[in-house]
């Protein structure tokens, strides 16, 4: 398995490891709702280094990228961030992408792990005009500092004014004594909070002093777990579970990052357009419980009268919330907020409601 600038710190810390994406991560350190409730509450770190890093320059950069991303990248001011994702030519969705205009000609796409080198051939194949690519994955570490006390902890270890960057905006500055660290008011947790990305070789002095830093907040190490219920406690979709290579993203709710703006013809542009005047036929719905139970992956949705309506594509009991939560496609007739169904639980149908994320209030 590969491993990150952290692996030995996590394995002696006594994280509960597992194999991710080909690496070898942390799932747990003091138990997933400990966790979850940290970065909720306070503050926690989160080693995200396997997340892959892609660096697309030149003249004919933004060229490349109107076409291979659903967003409209030429609308993308230096300095911020935006949410988009690849269209294949078959409606799916090769990959949920963070796209960062770093400097004129210069954008950095942030990739998900498991996915590094299909997006890196993706953009390759569709490179027809010359745009200067390179997978910088192996040679870039990146934390997640998140929490209502991420930024009063970080802002002991950087001369950067974090107060003055704006959400999914960023800078590249000093931080813990290294130079040229992206600071990045992103996250996957909803509770706030920055990523830093750096040089593998800094990633135990940036590590140590955070660690010192947070020390009067109660700072934790926090794992792949908890970031799993936390993203779903905000209603947030996990490629490879919510969206992936057959899901339409107009069904799975991302129209929002989809521009039909003038002059950007990418990848199934025709299809999806098409798709989201005309409709779909289900869609991707939030749901709570009403009864105890834990809806899981791969569990049948039913309407109140017994009939298969869809599929739970992410579930968990919500560390905060108390309640059973999840994700799932619901048949359009039926993805109406405020609708009850039944999540079909070992034979037994639990009733739940459609609801509109976050569910942590």
């Amino acid at each position: 398995m590969k491993t990150t600038p952290f692996t030995d710190l996590h394995i002696a810390l006594g994280a509960k490891m597992h194999e991710f994406a080909g690496y070898n991560m942390p799932i747990e350190y003091a138990g997933i709702i400990e966790e979850h409730q940290t970065v909720c509450q306070s503050v926690g770190v989160f080693d995200v280094s396997h997340m892959g890093e892609i660096w697309v320059k030149g003249p004919k950069a933004l060229e490349l990228l109107q076409k291979v991303t659903s967003n409209d990248v030429a609308s993308l001011p230096v300095g911020k961030a935006q949410y988009s994702y690849f269209p294949n030519e078959q409606g799916g969705i090769v990959d949920d992408i963070i796209v960062y205009h770093y400097e004129d000609e210069k954008y950095l796409l942030v990739v998900n792990a498991s996915n590094v080198q299909k997006d890196f051939d993706w953009c390759v194949k569709h490179n027809t005009m010359g745009a200067e690519l390179e997978n910088a994955s192996d040679h870039m570490g990146q934390l997640a500092v998140q929490g209502p006390k991420a930024a009063e902890v970080m802002q002991r270890l950087t001369p950067v004014d974090l107060s003055s960057i704006p959400y999914y905006g960023f800078v590249t500055g000093e931080f813990a004594g290294c130079p040229n660290v992206i600071i990045s008011n992103t996250g996957y947790t909803g509770a706030g909070g920055f990523e830093l990305y750096f040089y593998p070789n800094e990633g135990r002095k940036i590590w140590d002093a955070l660690f010192e830093a947070g020390k009067p907040e109660g700072i934790q190490p926090i794992g792949l777990g908890a970031r799993d219920t936390l993203r779903l406690e905000m209603g947030f979709c996990l490629y490879g579970n919510d969206i992936d290579d057959t899901t339409s993203p107009i069904e799975a709710g991302l129209g929002w990052i989809t521009k039909f703006v003038d002059g950007k013809d990418f990848v199934n542009r025709a299809a999806l357009e098409k798709q989201k005047k005309e409709g779909v036929s289900r869609k991707l719905c939030a749901f709570e419980l009403l009864e105890k139970g834990v809806p899981r992956n791969g569990y049948e949705i039913v309407c109140p009268q017994g009939e298969v309506i869809g599929r739970v594509t992410s579930g968990t009991m919500s560390p905060m919330m108390k309640i059973g939560v999840g994700l799932g496609y619901v048949e359009a007739a039926h993805a109406k907020v405020g609708e009850d169904v039944c999540i079909r639980v070992r034979n037994r149908d639990l009733k739940a409601r459609i609801v509109k994320p976050p569910f942590r209030k």
